[in-house]
C-alpha cells in the first residue's frame, strides 16, 4: 500500500507543466503561489520531467531560474523538491562534509534510514553528481569507531532474508550482552557487525531477545557503553530497525519543539519522506505527541514556506481524529515490551553499618546551636532507608527525649524541609499526607488523588487507608467520596478498596474485556461507557490489562489510550489514562511527570518532591533509564539545572547518579 502524502498528477503534461512554471516567473516579481501550488502537487518522477521539459522549450535549467526567482527557506525546500531522491541525498551529504565541520546528524540520518537500494542509488549519484567517491570522503571526514560504521552502511550490504533463525537470534542477543555490560570496557566491533549487517526483521527478534536477557531495552545499554556519535549513530539504526516512521516523526518534533525551528531538518525528511511514509509518520506523530504534525508545522513556519511544507504533509490527523495500523503497531509493539518481566530497582537502600543511635547523634549535632548543618541532614536522611529513619526516630527520642520530626521542622524551611520530612514518614504515612491534602480546603486537587491511587498496588492502598484512618480519624473512602463526584467518584472509591485481581493473564477473558471496552455502539448511554472501562481498568490484575490491550490494538487498530481520549474527557479521561500507563509502563509514567514537573518556566516543587520520595526505594533507577530514554537528557542533569541549594542537593543525592 502506498503511504506517501505526494502522489502521481493525475493526466499531467510536462510540457505544460513547464510553460506554467515559466509564466510564473516571468517579468516582475514571480508567482510563488502558483510554484509551490504546481510542484507540490506532483510526483518526484514527474517533476524530473518538468526539468528537462523546460530545458527543451526554453533552453534554460529550471533549477538556476528557481533559485533565482525564490530566497530563503521557500527557495530550499522547492530546489530540494526539484532533484531526484538519490540526488537530493547526494546534496546532503556533500553539504554535510563540506567546508569547516561536519553536520553529524545529517550524515546519521540519511545513513541510518536508508534501504540497500536507496543506499547503493545514493552511492552512484553522488558519484555522477561530484565525480568523487562517496565512501572516501566519508572516511577523510570522520574517525574512530563511527567511521566504522557508516562504512559499513555505506556498503548497502544489509541482509534482506525474511527468514530468520531463532538460534542466531539468541545467540546475537548474547553477543551484544557480552560485548557491552557483560565486559570490561566495549567490544564495539561486535555492535557493529551485528547492527549493521543483520536484516531489520532479524534486528527486532535480537532486540526483543536481549530485553529478556539483560532486563533493559538494547538503547539503553548503547547509552552506557558507547559514547558520541557513534552512540548517536546506533541508536538512529537501532530506532530505524524497529520503526523507520517513528524514528522520522522524533526527528521531525524535535526540529519544531522549543525556540527556533531547524529548517534543514525539516526540510530534509519532509521532502525525502514525502513519497515514502509521510502517511506512516504523520500517524505516529499524532500518537506520540498528542499534536498533529501539521499543526505543529502551521503553528512554527510561515509564509509560502509553510504553505508548501502544509501541502507535503498532505493532512490534518487532529481534523480527523484518525488511527492508523502504522500507530498502532507502535503502540502494541510498546504493549509486548511493557510485557517483559523487568526488575525494579530504587536508588536508596539500607546503609551498611547501619547505627541508629550514631545517626540520631549526628542529626542532633547539626542541629543544636546557632544555626543548621543542612549537609549533615541531607547526608544522612538520603542514604538510609525508610525502615532505618524509623529507626532513627525512635533512637533519637530514647536518647534527647525530643521529637526529630518537630526539631526538623523548626530547623529547616521551604522545599528542603517538605522534602526532608517528608522522606522521615512511612510511605503510607506520606501518601495518606498528600491524599489529605489533595481533599482538604477549597477545591481539589484530582492530579494528586489519580497519581496516587491509580498506580500504587493493594498492598499499598490498605496500608494508605489505615494510616489515614489513624492519622486522621476519617476513612480514606468517606473523605473521596464527600469531595468528587460522578464517575471519577466510583473510579476513586473503586481503586480505594485495594481489591484489585492478582492472578496472571487469562487469555479467553482478556479477548472479551477487550470486546467489552471496544463495543462502542451508537445506542450507549455515556454512563455505560465509563462503567465498562471503571469494571475492567479498576480490577483486573496488571498482568491480564497487558494482554487485554494487546487484544484490544488488535480488534480496534487503535491504543486504548487513544480510544479514552477520544471517548471521555476531564477527570474521568486522566484516571482511566493514568491507569493506562501504570499498567503499560510505570517508570515511563513517572518519568514523564518529572519531565513536566521541570520543563518550561518555574517549577512544580510538590510534583517534583512528592514522586522522588515516593519512588526512591521503589522503581526510581528504572525512572532514570526511561527519563533519558523519552527525553535525551538524564534527570540528574534536568534536576541539577532546574533546582539549587540544599533542596537541589537533597533531590541529587535521591537520584543516586547521573546517566
Amino acid at each position: 500500500v502506498y503511504r506517501g502524502s505526494v502522489k502521481d498528477f493525475q493526466g499531467f503534461d510536462a510540457n505544460q507543466d513547464a510553460e506554467a512554471l515559466y509564466n510564473a516567473m516571468k517579468g516582475f516579481g514571480s508567482d510563488k503561489e502558483a510554484i509551490l501550488d504546481l510542484i507540490t502537487s506532483r510526483s518526484n518522477k514527474q517533476r524530473v520531467e518538468i526539468c528537462q521539459a523546460y530545458k527543451s522549450l526554453y533552453g534554460k535549467d529550471l533549477i538556476a531560474d528557481l533559485k533565482y526567482e525564490l530566497t530563503g527557506k521557500f527557495e530550499r525546500l522547492i530546489v530540494s523538491l526539484m532533484r531526484p531522491q538519490a540526488y537530493g541525498d547526494a546534496k546532503e551529504i556533500k553539504d554535510a562534509i563540506s567546508g569547516v565541520g561536519t553536520d553529524e546528524k545529517c550524515l546519521i540520518e540519511i545513513l541510518a534510514s536508508r534501504t540497500n537500494k536507496e543506499i547503493h542509488d545514493l552511492v552512484a549519484a553522488y558519484k555522477d553528481a561530484y565525480e568523487r567517491d562517496l565512501e572516501a570522503d566519508i572516511v577523510g571526514d570522520t574517525s574512530g569507531h563511527f567511521k566504522k560504521m557508516l562504512v559499513v552502511l555505506l556498503q548497502g550490504a544489509r541482509e534482506e532474508d525474511d527468514v530468520v533463525s531463532e538460534d542466531l537470534v539468541e545467540q546475537d542477543a548474547k553477543d551484544l550482552l557480552e560485548a557491552g555490560e557483560l565486559k570490561w570496557g566495549t567490544d564495539e566491533a561486535q555492535f557493529i557487525y551485528i547492527l549493521g549487517r543483520r536484516s531489520r526483521q532479524h534486528l527486532r527478534l535480537v532486540f526483543d531477545e536481549y530485553l529478556k536477557i539483560a532486563g533493559k531495552p538494547i538503547e539503553r545499554s548503547i547509552r552506557g557503553e558507547l559514547s558520541g556519535d557513534f552512540e548517536k549513530l546506533m541508536l538512529a539504526v537501532v530506532k530505524c530497525i524497529r520503526s523507520t516512521a517513528e524514528y522520522f516523526a522524533e526527528r521531525l518534533y524535535k526540529a519544531m519543539k522549543g525556540l527556533g525551528t531547524r529548517d534543514n531538518t525539516l526540510i530534509r525528511i519532509m521532502v525525502s519522506r514525502s513519497e515514502i511514509d509521510m502517511l506512516d509518520i504523520r500517524e505516529v506523530f499524532r500518537t506520540k505527541y498528542e499534536k498533529s504534525l501539521y499543526n505543529m508545522i502551521k503553528e512554527d513556519t510561515s509564509g509560502e514556506y509553510k504553505k508548501a511544507l502544509l501541502k507535503l504533509c498532505g493532512g490534518d490527523d487532529d481534523a480527523a481524529g484518525e488511527f492508523f495500523p502504522e500507530a498502532a503497531q507502535v503502540a502494541y509493539r510498546m504493549w509486548e515490551l511493557s510485557a517483559v518481566k523487568v526488575e525494579l530497582r530504587g536508588t536508596v537502600r539500607p546503609a551498611g553499618d547501619f547505627n541508629d543511635d550514631g545517626d540520631a547523634q549526628v542529626l542532633r549535632k547539626a542541629m543544636k546551636g546557632l544555626g543548621t548543618d543542612e549537609g549533615a541532614i541531607i547526608e544522612v536522611v538520603t542514604k538510609r532507608s525508610n525502615a532505618q529513619r524509623q529507626q532513627i526516630l525512635k533512637a533519637y527520642k530514647a536518647h534527647y527525649g525530643r521529637d526529630l520530626m518537630a526539631d526538623l521542622k523548626s530547623e529547616l524551611s521551604g522545599s528542603l524541609a517538605k522534602l526532608i520530612l517528608g522522606l522521615m514518614l512511612t510511605p503510607a504515612q506520606y501518601d495518606a499526607k498528600q491524599l489529605r491534602k489533595a481533599v482538604e480546603g477549597a477545591g481539589t486537587d484530582e492530579s494528586v488523588l489519580i497519581e496516587i491511587m491509580a498506580t500504587r498496588n493493594n498492598q499499598e492502598i490498605r496500608a494508605i487507608n489505615e494510616a489515614y484512618q489513624e492519622a486522621y480519624h476519617k476513612s480514606l473512602e468517606d473523605d473521596l467520596s464527600s469531595d468528587t463526584s460522578g464517575h471519577f467518584k466510583r473510579i476513586l472509591v473503586s481503586l480505594a478498596l485495594g481489591n484489585r485481581d492478582e492472578g496472571p493473564e487469562n487469555l479467553t477473558q482478556a479477548h472479551e474485556d477487550a470486546k467489552k471496552l471496544a463495543d462502542v455502539s451508537s445506542n450507549d448511554s455515556s454512563d455505560s461507557l465509563e462503567t465498562r472501562f471503571l469494571s475492567i481498568l479498576c480490577t483486573r490484575s496488571y498482568p491480564h490489562l497487558c494482554r487485554v490491550f494487546q487484544e484490544f490494538i488488535k480488534m480496534t487498530n487503535h491504543d486504548v489510550e487513544h480510544a479514552i481520549k477520544k471517548r471521555m474527557s476531564g477527570d474521568v479521561r486522566d484516571a482511566f489514562v493514568a491507569i493506562v500507563r501504570s499498567v503499560k509502563n510505570k517508570p515511563a509514567f513517572f518519568a514523564d511527570k518529572l519531565y513536566k514537573s521541570m520543563k518550561g518556566a518555574g517549577t512544580d516543587e510538590r510534583t517534583l518532591t512528592r514522586i522522588m520520595i515516593s519512588r526512591s526505594e521503589i522503581d526510581l533507577f528504572n525512572i532514570r533509564g526511561e527519563f533519558i530514554d523519552l527525553f535525551d537528557k538524564s534527570l540528574h542533569h534536568m534536576i541539577e539545572k532546574d533546582t539549587s541549594g540544599d533542596y537541589r542537593k537533597a533531590l541529587l543525592a535521591l537520584c543516586g547518579g547521573e546517566d
